[in-house]
């Protein structure tokens, strides 16, 4: 197993709620990590039907083999059994008794907060960080290959991966959270979602060039997010003028899912590809994004741009401070590079740290003020 940062996070949670739900993308490392943290636990996997027919029809006689806790995996699937769970965690008055999983954020949040609202501690376990997977790889292998662990605990075809990954997010689960007919039309919009990646998300575009109407797009992303698979990064927009954007962008929470969804077959292919630069931007943010989730803190995350042009590529909200961080691929500092953060410096007209976070080497601290950090050391980045 490759350890796991929020490993000791979910020590912290069982140890002070009843029971801990830890949900995420599918195949991201959640069961793998429930069992190695908490051993002793019996584990029950709520995918096999016999035991999820068991659940459906007596929750009661179901949990009482159980009386001292358990791992329930994939628990959405078995959503009869959670008010049954409450009346156990209400009467054992017992810190960490049940360590629950899920692919599907919806329905697991929707079950908690219904019946379990106030017992249960939340962790979202990302697939694996850069710091996690501990390699020496090139940027374009990194952004290639993502980080489902999978691929890293044993030799797996990449391309294979994703295609199987793929075929089988939209023909099960895509079902299984919402009864989409048409799953031509919906893989083709899942692709043209990673040809926006870093962009202002324009529905109107979207649903234009996936040929549904607007609403249609706008429930099928509710879908993409509430399994993981894409996430809107805000506008920040607090005490500026109305110059400023005010729409999201799209990201996704792995990059090698997108690089397969864009048909790059290899690493070699993304040097001179036209998304390179968002991909490796995605890579970051995600990156920063799985530095707060692995210490269960909650996402802090946003842009800023204004409607001439000027932006930052990532804003950290950190108390009442502001961290701008600009995003480049190139492994060759330049003084372009430093443009946006010296804007935003004269409108902020404050001395907080900036950062620039680049595919090069060299950490450097420069005379404007400004830290570089090479992106396999975001570390240095101070929240």
């Amino acid at each position: 197993m490759i350890p796991r940062i929020a490993g000791s996070e979910l020590l912290k949670l069982a140890a002070q709620f009843k029971a801990v739900a830890v949900t995420g993308p599918r195949q991201s490392g959640k069961t793998t990590l429930v069992r190695n943290v908490f051993p002793e636990k019996p584990y029950v996997n709520l995918e096999n039907p016999d035991l999820r027919r068991y659940a459906i029809e007596d929750p009661r006689g179901f949990l009482s083999n159980y009386p001292d806790g358990a791992i329930l995996d994939e628990i959405q699937r078995t959503p009869e059994i959670f008010s049954y769970l409450q009346q156990i965690l209400d009467e054992r008055n017992k810190q960490g008794m049940f360590v629950l999983t899920g692919s599907n954020n919806l329905l697991l949040q929707n079950n908690i907060s219904q019946s379990l609202a106030g017992r249960v501690g939340y962790l979202f376990l990302l697939p694996l960080s850069i710091s996690e997977i501990n390699t020496d790889q090139q940027t374009d292998a990194l952004i290639y290959k993502g980080g489902y662990p999978e691929l890293y605990s044993q030799e797996s075809d990449t391309s294979k991966y994703y295609l199987n990954y793929i075929r089988t997010y939209i023909e099960r689960d895509v079902r299984m959270i919402k009864n989409i007919t048409d799953l031509y039309a919906f893989e083709k919009f899942v692709r043209l979602c990673a040809g926006r990646i870093g962009q202002l998300l324009n529905l109107s575009n979207l649903a234009t060039e996936t040929g549904v109407d607007v609403k249609t797009v706008s429930s099928w992303l509710s879908v993409l997010e509430t399994s993981f698979i894409v996430f809107r990064l805000q506008p920040f927009h607090q005490n500026f003028n109305k110059r400023i954007v005010k729409m999201p962008k799209l990201y996704f929470y792995d990059t090698g899912l997108a690089s397969a969804l864009l048909g790059i077959s290899n690493p070699n292919q993304l040097m001179l590809n036209p998304y390179r630069g968002s991909l490796f931007e995605n890579l970051i943010i995600v990156e920063m994004l799985k530095r707060r989730f692995n210490i269960g803190r909650p996402n802090n995350l946003f842009f800023w741009r204004d409607n001439t042009g000027n932006e930052i590529d990532l804003l950290i909200e950190n108390s009442n401070e502001l961290i701008p961080v600009e995003i480049k691929s190139g492994q060759t500092i330049t003084s372009e590079m430093f443009k946006g953060l010296e804007f935003w410096q004269k409108i902020q007209k404050s001395d907080s740290k900036r950062y620039l976070v680049y595919a090069g080497e060299m950490p450097q601290q420069r005379s404007n003020g400004i830290k570089v950090v090479p992106f396999y050391q975001l570390g240095l980045i101070e929240e």
